[in-house]
């Protein structure tokens, strides 16, 4: 067996995430996947001063203009988790503003595309 003195604490790193977030879980990926594009909703008065370091510091780099959820992660050396469940807290009290990334379009058809090749073709030589 060993003694106490053999003992470490446990790193703070392990627990900081859970604190930032205040224990709330993962958006969906439907309302923030990493292309999601994020600013700073107009103001109507004063910017909030309740908010957690971390939370003013997303909106300071979100003042700049759009930018993606993988962009903000980036600059804020912070887990993606814990960035996403940030931004997604920001937008349900108004603070910020999110556009979803725009869906792919539907492939078009090959038998189409070869029709309309060989008509081209037949058309202009």
């Amino acid at each position: 067996m060993t003694g106490r003195e053999d003992w470490e604490p446990e790193a703070a790193e392990l627990v900081r995430p859970y604190v930032i977030t205040k224990g709330r879980g993962l958006p969906d990926e439907e309302q923030l996947s990493l292309i999601t594009l994020v600013t700073v909703a107009p103001e109507e008065g004063q910017r909030p001063t309740r908010l957690s370091p971390e939370e003013q510091r997303l909106l300071d780099i979100c003042a700049a203009g759009y930018l993606s959820v993988a962009e903000i992660a980036g600059h804020t050396r912070l887990p993606l988790g814990v960035v996403k469940i940030l931004l997604a807290a920001l937008t349900e009290g108004g603070y910020l503003v999110t556009r979803s990334p725009v869906r792919r379009a539907v492939l078009a058809d090959r038998e189409i595309l070869e029709e309309v090749l060989n008509g081209l073709r037949s058309k202009f030589g």
